[in-house]
């Protein structure tokens, strides 16, 4: 993590979010394949990822406060969230049988959508940026668009 205090733009603010949500995805991708806390998780994920340095390739620093509140709202409000999910996922594919990156990405975005301000379309649009990072052919992006679409008329019916 970057630890001199730097004054941080808006663009850099932006992508700092934008980390944050892909971290709180692999996150809790880890703890749903291992025995790890949340808390633990969230530890090693700001200890050992967020700006670290790998093959050369410097990482992005996360917004840890936006982390942290995905990954402690993603496991308070799990089963409602997974229920919102069920309804937004065609009957024969509960969330339990979809792939458990995905199942992490609703969770996060789940969070976002009945737990935050976040405009419902920056976290469609954030959460298809993720898709695209862990599965770059595109197909499951659309999947995604579209269920997250279905969670977001739902959590706020409002903003549409």
């Amino acid at each position: 993590m970057n630890s001199t205090a730097q004054p941080v733009s808006g663009n850099q603010k932006r992508k700092m979010k934008s980390a944050a949500r892909l971290y709180a995805v692999q996150a809790l991708y880890q703890m749903e394949q291992t025995e790890q806390t949340s808390k633990e998780v969230v530890d090693e994920f700001i200890e050992h990822r967020f700006g670290a340095v790998y093959e050369g390739d410097e990482m992005q620093d996360g917004d840890i406060t936006l982390f942290r509140k995905l990954i402690e709202d993603a496991v308070n409000y799990q089963a409602p969230i997974d229920q919102m999910t069920d309804r937004a996922l065609v009957a024969k594919w509960p969330i339990g049988r979809i792939d458990p990156t995905l199942r992490g990405l609703f969770r996060a975005a789940g969070v976002e959508l009945t737990q935050s301000g976040t405009p419902p379309k920056v976290v469609i649009s954030e959460y298809v940026d993720v898709a695209r990072a862990f599965f770059p052919d595109g197909k499951e992006a659309k999947f995604v668009n579209a269920v997250l679409d279905h969670m977001a008329h739902e959590a706020k019916p409002e903003a549409f």
